[in-house]
């Protein structure tokens, strides 16, 4: 693609050394700059890329997107207000806009997303049509294909887009529902995407690291529905506290849906019950008189809600409720979330990492703890992350569970124990009897054998689906399914 093609409808501020050259990639790492690039010049919160502009030259380089002219350059620069926000427009234009031709969905909010998106790929799939996802455990071309690796919830533009073009036009796939994160709408990651509907899961503390404050929070993830055109749909989880300010923000024309099990919504769910085999309830349809029995394999209240979600989403596009909820019923869970694999006593392991998805697994983890079981939480909170939320989940360990072993989870380069305080700050009282410290997460899960009994239920939250470990020099390999099954042996699933 030629660079005048390439930025042709880009609001760019100035032209510098300006030559009409072919463009054959986008970067904006220059250990990964290839010959033909245009290399664009992110300012992050830690690196600013223009530092390294003449490295991606030397890599081969043909022009710069660049926020300020740089001396002594003599490749084309691109100058404009924000490479941050302007990456996504010229990633779109670089791949012909692959999202016009795609009916593209996408989930947010601070707990669900990664379910919801496996639920509306498998309820396409019952409805005989193909569905891509992309999300935190990577890109999926289908329920029973493995992931492939993204750096990201949500890819950075260049990979997104390259993705998206992939999945259309390689894998003929026309459907693709997308985990959107905050970061990614406020970094406009997704900049140049046509979203058909937008999803709504829930809205509680997370990143404040990043976003400080929730009004901010909200804000970004409101992006994804103040952007939704006309004939669009938009899903709304009614019990949410934001709901009425997401309503708000729809345009005028989007067709909105709410679902919910409190409050008044278009579907909703009642005569819900728990059991070790999962969770039952009635499925009710304001529109309509007829009733619907629902029978999971998932557990928890949070799993309710998010098949409301992957349902609601599904009617908003045309797709039968009976389609709907065979896919759905025959749906055994998502790698790392309320995910059983110990029987003996009942180990979980869930991605919960924010207060209120803590306070969910907890609950439903309590749901199914025998009379005469103790329910244990092994937990601990990442570093370099926001801080506020560290004695609030310490509070609600200590409230809903009998006992807490309090670890470590991707320390980063904070000190595990200033962590671990800041946690424990928020406990009533540090006996030594129901609450344990061993800032080595190996070390904590294998305290497990001597202080579980086989009717207590364990609930290892955190990591989830990782098989990771971030220390401070260092990243390591570390899986707490793995620990936990070396743990109980005999036990596995």
């Amino acid at each position: 693609m030629k660079l005048d093609e390439l930025i042709e409808y880009l609001d760019y501020k100035d032209l510098i050394n300006f030559k009409n050259i072919d463009i054959t990639g986008i970067s904006y790492n220059s250990k990964t700059t290839k010959k033909g690039d245009i290399f664009v010049c992110l300012v992050g919160e830690h690196t600013d890329g223009h530092e390294y502009a003449q490295m991606a030259i030397d890599a081969g380089a043909a022009a710069l997107l660049v926020e300020h002219g740089i001396q002594n350059i003599k490749i084309p620069q691109v100058v404009v207000s924000s490479t941050r926000h302007k990456i996504a427009d010229i990633a779109d234009r670089f791949y012909s806009s692959p999202s016009k031709g795609i009916n593209l969905i996408g989930i947010t909010g601070t707990n669900g997303k990664t379910t919801v998106t496996h639920l509306i790929q498998k309820i396409f799939e019952e409805n005989n049509q193909r569905c891509a996802l992309i999300g935190t455990l990577g890109y999926k071309l289908s329920s029973t294909g493995e992931y492939r690796d993204a750096k990201h919830t949500t890819p950075q533009a260049p990979e997104l887009q390259a993705t998206l073009r992939m999945i259309k036009d390689v894998e003929k796939i026309d459907n693709v529902v997308m985990e959107v994160s905050s970061h990614a709408l406020d970094q406009n990651r997704v900049g140049g995407c046509r979203f058909n509907g937008a999803v709504l899961t829930n809205l509680t503390q997370d990143h404040l690291d990043y976003h400080i404050t929730m009004e901010n929070y909200f804000k970004a993830k409101a992006i994804l529905f103040e952007n939704l055109k006309e004939g669009n749909f938009a899903v709304i989880n009614a019990d949410d506290s934001y709901a009425e300010k997401f309503l708000s923000v729809i345009p005028e024309g989007v067709k909105k849906y709410t679902y919910g099990v409190k409050n008044n919504a278009d579907i909703m769910a009642k005569d819900i019950n728990f059991s070790l085999n999962g969770a039952e309830f009635t499925l009710v349809l304001n529109n309509q008189s007829t009733e619907y029995k629902v029978n999971l394999h998932m557990n928890g209240m949070f799993s309710v809600y998010n098949v409301l979600a992957a349902v609601t989403s599904s009617l908003a596009m045309g797709i039968g409720i009976n389609v709907a909820l065979k896919a759905l019923q025959n749906v055994h869970g998502v790698a790392g979330r309320f995910e059983v694999v110990v029987k003996k006593p009942l180990v979980i392991v869930d991605y919960a990492h924010t207060p209120d998805g803590l306070e969910n697994v907890l609950k439903s983890a309590r749901e199914i703890t025998p009379k005469d079981g103790n329910l244990i939480c092994l937990f601990g909170c990442g570093g370099d992350r926001d801080a506020t939320k560290r004695p609030k989940m310490g509070a609600i360990a200590e409230h809903l569970a009998d006992k807490i072993i309090i670890t470590s989870d991707n320390p980063r380069s904070e000190d595990p124990q200033i962590i671990i305080t800041d946690i424990i700050a928020g406990l009533k009282s540090v006996n030594t009897e129901n609450v344990i410290v061993e800032p080595d997460r190996g070390a904590a899960i294998a305290l497990l054998k001597t202080i579980a009994n086989n009717n207590d239920v364990v609930v290892i939250a955190g990591k989830g689906h990782e098989d990771y470990q971030i220390l401070k020099d260092k990243t390591i390999h570390f899986d707490d399914r793995e620990e936990a099954r070396k743990i109980f042996e005999g036990s596995v699933i």
